[in-house]
Formats: C-alpha cells, structure tokens, sequence
C-alpha cells in the first residue's frame, strides 16, 4: 500500500490531502491559511493536520508528495517578482511595444544587441558581445535574474547560448533563454514568457524549498514534484529553473480534482481561490490545451498550459470605492489584500487603529487600510532611492496604517511598487470581510470586518453622499459586485471556447445590466431577458458554496459544488503524472533542401521523408529524455507529423513546412 500526499497553496489558503495511490480513494483531507510572509507555517500546519489523521503505518507509506501552487499565477497576475534584467538579440525597440512585453519589463533594465538569426536558421548579424558586457556591468549587481530572446532562436539558438554562457560566468546569475521554454515563433511573446520566467525563479525557489523543510521536519521521506499549467508533473529540480511553467498550476490540479470528484465529464468549471477566480470548459472529462499558450492577467504566453481564462478576482479582491460619479458603488481587484479580518486575528493592535480611524469625524480614503511587510533584513539594493526608505520604514514599523506611512501621492506610489515588488502586502476590506458580515463565514475576526465595513460605508460617492447606510447593506453590495463580475467572466469563458474570440462581457452595458436585473429584479422593469448555460457550472475553492449559488442564479446554470471540494487542487494534484512534449518544424529554404531545426542547429536533408524520419527519431529521443529529467520511468512515446503543402492543380503541391511531434507519459519514480 502506498500513499500520496498532495499539496496546494493559494492566495489564501493551503489545503493537504492524501489519496491511496491505487484506487485514488480520499484518505484525508485539511486546510491551513497561507502565510504569504513565511510560506513554510502555513504548509507546516496543513501537513501536520493532515498526517495526524494517518496511522504510523500509512505515514511510512506515504512515497510521493506533489505540489500544486498559485504562487506564480499570482504572481504575474499581481505584477509581482524580482528585478530582472532583459536581453533581445537582434530586435529593434519596436518589439517592446509588441505582446505588452514593454508593459511587462516595466523599469527593468533591457538591452537591444546585434546579432540573431534570419527565418532559415542563417546568422543575421554578428553577435554584439561587447555591448553584452557593457550591460553586465552595468546591471549586474542590480537583478536578480536574466532572460535572454534572439530573433528566431527557435530556428537557431546559437546567439542565445553564446550570451546565457558569457552572461551567467560575468554575473552569476539565473538566466532563462527563450528558445528553452518554446519551439515557437514569434520574438516578442517568447521574450515575455522568457521574462516572466526569469522573475519568477526566486519566488518558486524560495516554496520549493520551504516545502521541503516541512517535509523533512513531518518525518516524511518521499520525492516532491510539481504540478505543471497542463496539470502534469515535474520534480523540483526542473520546477526551479522552470517556474514559468508552474502557471496555472493550481488551476490545472482543481480541473483534474474537479473530474476526480464530481463524475461529470462535460462541464464549466470555476475555481475562486483568494486571488484569482479560474475558468474553463471540460468535455469528455479532460480540458483542452491552449492553442496560443497560457494568457494570465492580460499577458499572453507560450506556456502550454490548461486553456484557463484567470481574472484578478477572489475572496481576498481588494476591494476599492468609487468616490466619482452620483451612484458610487465598488470595483474589486485585480490585486490580493490581506482581509481585515484575517489581519485583526493575528496583529489584535489594528483594533485600536480602527478605532481611532472611526472617532475621526471625517473620512478618508486611506481608512480600513494597512501596509504587512513580510521580508526581513536589509531590501534588495535594486530598489529606487524612495523605494528603499519606504521598505526601511514598512520594516521599522512592522504592521500598521497605511497613513501613517504615506501622507504624499509620491509616497503612496512607492508602496504600491514595493507591493509590486512582493516586499509588502497590503491589508484592506475584501469579500471575505463581507462574508463574516453577513454572518456566512466566521472563520476570523468579525468585529474587526465590522469595523472596516464602517470605514467603507461612510465614505462619499461623487454627490457626497455615503456608499451606505450601514454595513450590511455595503457587505451585499461587495458580494453583489463579485456576483457581477463572476457572471461576467463565466460568460466571456464560454464565448472563447465557443467562438473562439476574447470577448470583453465588461463593456458590454446591456449585458451588465442583465445580469444585475437578475441578481436584483426590479417591479419597474419593463422588460428582462435572461442567460442560460447548458452544461452544468462546478464550483470549487473554499468560498464556492457562499458565493456560487448567486452567481449560479444569474447565470441561470445546475450549480454543483462537489463533496471535498475544498480541497479540490490538493486532490489533483496527488492524482497527476508526468507528461513532456518535444516538436521540431522543418522548412525548405531552397528546392530540394529540407532544413530541420534542432536545438543544436538546422540540418539539411535532400528529401522530405529523410527529414521527417530524422526529425522524428530525434523528438522522440528528446520526449523521452525530458520525462526522465521530470521524473518519470515506464515512458510511454506517441508521435505525430503534419505536412502542410498548397495544392497547385494537376497534382503538384508546395511545400510550405512541417511539424514534427511527440508526447512521453510516464509514472513518478
């Protein structure tokens, strides 16, 4: 008998579960609230409260733990992760403005070299080492990391290794190469997923190891994998060089626990954690790959990944005022806060600032919200001037409000970047501060809830009137808004998988109101119209029952909230394996050359089947030595080809390029 211990940790909460490795039968189960400051107490108390419902027995048989993380989802979708610095070779600066990738690098140095390669594999221009090393040496005590992209380095790495090789012996740092995370094209979106890599390997490196601390503290002696945006699985070796492929790893593990419990094979699946709020569309129980890569928070990827549509938008949404406009109202997220109530349990010192905050007879906008700095020591000297006497006095005065920080717009702005940053967190009123309002979750500090609600409330809409009467009445209005924008999201979700087009419910005025009719029906209305989804709505994460059923309603969809729900990732991710892919395109850059692109370069063939063969042999090779790397014994190869050729009439055809695949499955070690 053996056992599996599956691990995932989201914005809010950690949850555990351990299956029987044989019949995947839920042996237990339990959840711990995340300590985003210190991830190691968080995944501590969830094992030690799922171990202690084990026998000595089965805690010896326990041979596998695997995790599965929102951390980098989070992440990217917060804007969060290390100084980094960006290196394109062979690109003019017009390829910053492409696939948001300048958006995304931010005020993260960059460097645009000569050199790279044309279409057909061929150097385009020599590779500009000296200006690589004007750029180590200006920048490289200040990052934390590199990613390198060179034109058309999937048909030729060659430019992109010289300068991984010269850059990580000049700075020491972690580098990503663009080339390494995808055999596609398209130089801007690989430099994003490049760069997003890059940022993310300090953040993954830092849980990994903090699991397994706990690990080997709980007398646990087995291998920790990682669960993957596609919902298989890597060991941690691979994880911390490739976190980039972790996104949507939380996500993914919920859509295979959602199939593991529910037993419906056609269905909608949303998954509402802390910070994010995860969709996608199940047929004959599995999801569809992303054809484009993932998209997070607006950046579009080359992750293979789960087609999952993530929103900034969970229990823990930030939830703002709109102090414009006669009507006021809320907007929530994307950014995760600390929810008051949460804070109050564990620093019971921000009652005497709600207090105080209270007794002033005049509202403002910085009440109901405080700075949580969660690193230790002196910040990274990569910090503007500002930001670093900021981050000393986030430091000096540990948890406490925000105005006593911030009095200028100037300062204001630096915390925001230090949030950006993931030095400090901020704390505010959130959902599930609603929640314990209205009495439908009391799992922390109510009163404390009570008293940001009051903050909230009083504050003025445009024609200087209360956003409420009272805080009940506030509390429904945030549930109501997330009911709104869940609604909103389930139904652009359902119009990518059908239509295939990004569709923006948002702006769609008509749409908006339909959906606030039905949630709230008015005798005035002279006419309604209604939704209606035809394949039944799952529901998970821990706050599914209290905010689903409205939502649901809405939507006008079977609502179903599996049994164990709760711990729906933490399931899928003790039920994954190991899948890794390889392809390889060949082109023909003249009549009878047939180059095949390979990582070590292109290589001709004088025909088409030559290529082909060889290029299979060598995914196939590549396939499976990747599955090893990750973990995995008892490989299983497939292979696919596709030719893709123009008929010309009269039995004559062109060849315009091929792509050659191939999948390995493997068991864990």
């Amino acid at each position: 008998m053996a056992y599996i211990l599956g691990l995932d940790t989201g914005g809010t909460f950690t949850d555990a579960a351990i299956i029987d490795s044989k019949n995947g039968a839920l042996i237990a189960k339990a959840k711990a609230p995340t300590t985003r400051e210190d991830l190691s107490i968080g995944l501590g108390a969830a094992i030690q409260s799922v171990i202690s419902q084990m026998t000595k027995d089965q805690h010896k048989a326990l041979k596998q733990v695997c995790l599965s993380t929102t951390l980098a989802t989070n992440a990217v979708v917060e804007g969060m992760g290390g100084r980094i610095g960006l290196v394109m070779i062979g690109f003019d600066e017009n390829s910053l403005t492409k696939n948001n990738l300048g958006k995304s690098l931010g005020n993260d140095p960059v460097a645009i070299i000569a050199g790279g390669h044309k279409t057909d594999g061929k150097q385009q221009a020599h590779l500009d080492m000296a200006a690589l090393e004007a750029f180590a040496n200006e920048h490289g005590k200040d990052i934390s990391a590199i990613a390198i992209a060179g034109h058309f380095a999937t048909r030729n790495p060659e430019h992109e290794i010289a300068a991984r090789d010269f850059l990580r012996k000049k700075t020491g740092c972690p580098i990503t190469c663009s080339h390494e995370l995808s055999s596609e094209l398209g130089g801007p979106k690989r430099a994003l997923t490049a760069l997003l890599n890059a940022r993310l390997i300090d953040l993954l490196d830092r849980q990994i190891n903090a699991t397994n601390d706990i690990i080997k503290t709980s007398g646990i002696d087995a291998e920790l994998m990682v669960v993957k945006g596609d919902g298989s699985l890597i060991n941690q070796q691979l994880a911390r060089i490739r976190p980039v492929e972790t996104i949507l790893s939380g996500p993914a593990a919920s859509i295979s626990g959602a199939a593991h419990l529910a037993g419906v094979t056609d269905a909608i699946i949303s998954d509402i954690g802390g910070t994010t709020t995860d969709i996608t569309i199940m047929s004959n129980g599995t999801p569809r790959l992303s054809p484009k890569g993932a998209t997070i928070g607006g950046w579009s990827t080359m992750v293979e990944a789960a087609d999952i549509r993530t929103g900034g938008l969970g229990g823990d949404s930030e939830v703002s005022v709109i102090d414009r406009g006669i009507k006021g109202g809320v907007t929530l997220g994307p950014r995760r806060a600390i929810p008051i109530s949460s804070l109050a349990q564990q620093h019971p010192h921000i009652h005497k600032i709600l207090d105080d905050q209270l007794e002033n007879p005049i509202a403002s906008a910085t009440d109901a919200r405080f700075v949580v700095p969660i690193f230790t020591g002196e910040p990274p000297e990569w910090l503007t001037r500002s930001e670093y006497r900021m981050a000393i006095d986030c430091r000096d005065a540990g948890v406490t409000a925000i105005s006593e920080l911030a009095e200028t717009r100037l300062a204001m702005g630096a915390i925001d970047r230090l949030v950006a940053r993931g030095l400090v967190l901020i704390s505010t009123f959130t959902p599930t501060d609603a929640v314990h309002i209205l009495n439908q979750f009391n799992e922390f500090d109510t009163s404390a809830a009570e008293k940001a609600g009051k903050l909230m409330a009083r504050q003025r809409s445009g024609s200087g009137k209360p956003q409420a009467e009272n805080i009940h009445i506030f509390a429904q209005m945030v549930l109501d808004r997330l009911a709104i924008q869940s609604g909103l999201a389930l139904i652009d979700a359902v119009n990518a998988h059908e239509n295939n087009r990004h569709a923006m419910s948002e702006q769609n005025p008509i749409l908006v109101q339909m959906i606030a009719s039905a949630l709230k029906p008015s005798d005035s209305t002279l006419i309604s119209t209604g939704i209606r989804f035809h394949r039944p709505l799952i529901a998970l994460g821990a706050s599914a029952a209290c905010y689903y059923p409205a939502i649901a309603k809405v939507l006008n969809a079977d609502l179903i909230v599996p049994e164990d729900a709760d711990v729906a990732g933490a399931i899928g991710a003790a039920v994954g394996s190991i899948r890794q892919s390889a392809r390889v395109t060949i082109t023909q850059p003249s009549d009878g050359t047939y180059r095949v692109h390979l990582i070590k370069g292109p290589v001709d063939f004088g025909e088409l089947e030559q290529a082909l063969d060889h290029a299979e042999h060598v995914v196939r090779d590549d396939a499976e030595a990747k599955a090893k790397i990750a973990g995995g014994h008892n490989i299983d190869l497939t292979a696919s080809r596709k030719v893709e050729n123009i008929d010309l009439g009269g039995g004559k055809t062109l060849f315009i390029e091929a792509i050659v695949s191939a999948t390995a499955s493997a068991q864990v070690n």
